[in-house]
């Protein structure tokens, strides 16, 4: 149940920041990666403590979800990093993260309040015999609760 709930929140956070920013997700040919980040204090307590998220000012996480078409999840590898506009760089480290026909790939980070962010991202699809990835950025400005 608790990460039936975690799954509807990773959902609607891309929705949510829809109305905020102009572009969720990049396309490649018949994949669409869909992307956020966002502050952790935003997951519910119980949630963060079942499935080992830490909370609090400074901590955020950033979602990454790979879709083939009709919307079915595609799982691979997902790697990156980010960094500030001083170039302090931070590895993202993805945990997978599964329910039903969908994965999200989560990985922790930490940042100043009105940080400018840049996360370089690289996704490779687990594709039969393939071996592709994509790489693509995205900048967000963060902000403390």
């Amino acid at each position: 149940m608790k990460r039936l709930i975690l799954t509807i929140c990773l959902l609607t956070a891309p929705l949510l920041s829809q109305a905020f920013e102009q572009t969720m997700y990049k396309q490649y040919g018949e994949h669409k990666i869909f992307y956020s980040a966002f502050g952790a204090s935003f997951i519910e307590p119980d949630i963060a403590v079942a499935n080992n998220i830490v909370r609090g000012e400074g901590k955020g996480l950033v979602n990454i979800a790979m879709v083939k078409e009709l919307g079915v999840g595609v799982e691979g590898t997902v790697t990156g990093t980010v960094s500030n506009i001083l170039q302090q760089s931070q590895t993202l480290e993805f945990i997978a993260v599964r329910e039903q026909n969908t994965v999200y790939y989560l990985a922790p980070f930490e940042f100043d309040n009105e940080d400018f962010l840049t996360f370089k991202i690289n996704v490779k699809p687990q594709v039969d015999s393939l071996n592709y990835g994509y790489d693509f950025k995205f900048q967000k400005k963060m902000y403390h609760d």
